[in-house]
C-alpha cells in the first residue's frame, strides 16, 4: 500500500490529469448554466427599419436635393421630377371640369378652388397619420414620451380639421351650382379627373417621411424614373433595435422584457442597458421543394449545426440613447439575463462583457 502511495506521489501527471479533468467538467457544467440563465452572443447586428423610396408619378429628376448619406428631417425634399408634363394634366383637368360646368351654366370656378384645397389638406392629412402613427407605436412600447405622442394626436386632429373645413367648402361649391349640377355623373366624374391631376403634381417632389438617413444615392439629373420604382434607400432614425441570434437551447428560460447588456463594436468600452423586446416565432430553415415534394438535404456531418433564432433587442431608454456613431449592420455583443442579475452566473457573465468592452478598444 505503502508503494502504490509512493507511486501516485511519485507521478505527478495523476494529479494533473485529475486537475484537468475536474476543470473540463467545471467548465461543462458552467458553460451548460450560463446557457440557461445568461446566454450570450457575439453575433448581434444593429438593426432599423429600410425603405425604398419610390416616387407615386413616373418622370425624370430634374433636382436632387439630398447627397448621399444625408441626414433629413420629416418633410424634407429628397428629388423632384420634372412638373410639366403633370402640370399639363392638371390644366386639361381643370379645363374639363370647367366645360362639363359651363354646360349647365353655372360658374366652375369656386369648384376648382374647393377641389384643390381638399386634396392639399388630404394629403396632409396623410403625411401626418404616417407620421403619427411611428409615434404611437413607440409610445406604446415605452420608446416615446406621453407629450410626444399627444402632440402628435394634436397634429393628426388639427389636419382632420383642416380637412374637414376643405371638404366643406368643397360641398357648399357643388350646392351652389343647383341640384342638377350637384348629382351630375359627368361633373363627379370631371371633379375626380381633377383630384388625380392635383393629387399627381403634388406628387412631383418625393419628401421625406421622417427623420432618417438616405443612402446608396444613386439619382442624377434628367434620369427617368417610373412611378413604384425604388430611388434611393432610407433609414428610419427613430426605429433601431439590436438582432441577436442565440441557438435554440439557449431560449429555455429567455423571455420578453428580460435585461439585456449590449456591447457595440462601434463604441468600445461601454455597455448599454436593453430589454428583450420579441422573440421570432420562426425561422427559414432552407428546406426546397421540387415538384410539390419536399428536397431531401443530405449532410455529410457529424453533428447537425445548431438552429439560431432571431431575438428582438431595445434600450432601455430608447432611441434617446442610442449612440450617434452606431450604423445599420454594426456588430454587437450581448448578454441576456433570463434569470435576472441577482446571481454568480449574472455576475460571471456581466464581468466578462466588461473585460470585453476594454479588449475591443484592439480589434
Amino acid at each position: 500500500m505503502s508503494d502504490v502511495d509512493d507511486t501516485a506521489a511519485k507521478n505527478p501527471a495523476a494529479k494533473i490529469a485529475t486537475i484537468v479533468i475536474v476543470l473540463l467538467l467545471a467548465m461543462v457544467v458552467l458553460y451548460a448554466m450560463t446557457d440557461r440563465m445568461a446566454p450570450s452572443s457575439s453575433r448581434g447586428i444593429v438593426s432599423a427599419h429600410v425603405v425604398q423610396i419610390a416616387p407615386r408619378v413616373s418622370g425624370e429628376v430634374t433636382r436632387v436635393h439630398i447627397a448621399d448619406d444625408a441626414v433629413v428631417q420629416a418633410g424634407d425634399p429628397l428629388f423632384s421630377l420634372d412638373p410639366r408634363p403633370l402640370e399639363l394634366a392638371l390644366q386639361q383637368a381643370e379645363a374639363n371640369l370647367t366645360s362639363t360646368i359651363q354646360n349647365i351654366d353655372a360658374s366652375g370656378a369656386s369648384l376648382v378652388a374647393a377641389q384643390a384645397a381638399v386634396t392639399q389638406a388630404r394629403s396632409a392629412l396623410e403625411t401626418t397619420r404616417v407620421q403619427s402613427e411611428r409615434t404611437f407605436r413607440l409610445e406604446e412600447r415605452g420608446l416615446a414620451t406621453t407629450s410626444a405622442g399627444d402632440t402628435a394626436r394634436g397634429q393628426v386632429a388639427d389636419a382632420e380639421t383642416r380637412l374637414a373645413a376643405a371638404e366643406a367648402n368643397l360641398e357648399s361649391a357643388r350646392t351652389q351650382l343647383g341640384s342638377q349640377g350637384n348629382d351630375n355623373p359627368a361633373i363627379a366624374a370631371a371633379q375626380a379627373q381633377l383630384e388625380r391631376a392635383q393629387y399627381d403634381l403634388n406628387s412631383a417632389t418625393v419628401l421625406a417621411p421622417h427623420l432618417g438617413v438616405v443612402t446608396n444615392v444613386l439619382l442624377a439629373e434628367g434620369q427617368f424614373i417610373g412611378a413604384g420604382n425604388p430611388a434611393l434607400t432610407f433609414i428610419d432614425a427613430d426605429a433601431a433595435w439590436v438582432t441577436v441570434d442565440l441557438r435554440e437551447n439557449q431560449l429555455q428560460n429567455v423571455q420578453a422584457d428580460d435585461k439585456v447588456g449590449l456591447l457595440f463594436d462601434a463604441v468600445p468600452g461601454q455597455i448599454f442597458d436593453g430589454r428583450v423586446q420579441s422573440i421570432a416565432w420562426g425561422i427559414n430553415p432552407g428546406r426546397n421543394i421540387q415538384g410539390g415534394l419536399v428536397v431531401n438535404q443530405p449532410s455529410n456531418r457529424w453533428f447537425e449545426p445548431a438552429r439560431r433564432i432571431p431575438v428582438r433587442v431595445e434600450l432601455v431608454d430608447g432611441m434617446e440613447a442610442w449612440p450617434a456613431n452606431v450604423r445599420v449592420g454594426g456588430k454587437v455583443h450581448a448578454v441576456v439575463y433570463a434569470s435576472g442579475k441577482g446571481n454568480p452566473i449574472a455576475w460571471l457573465s456581466g464581468a466578462f462583457q466588461r473585460i470585453q468592452s476594454l479588449t475591443s478598444y484592439l480589434h
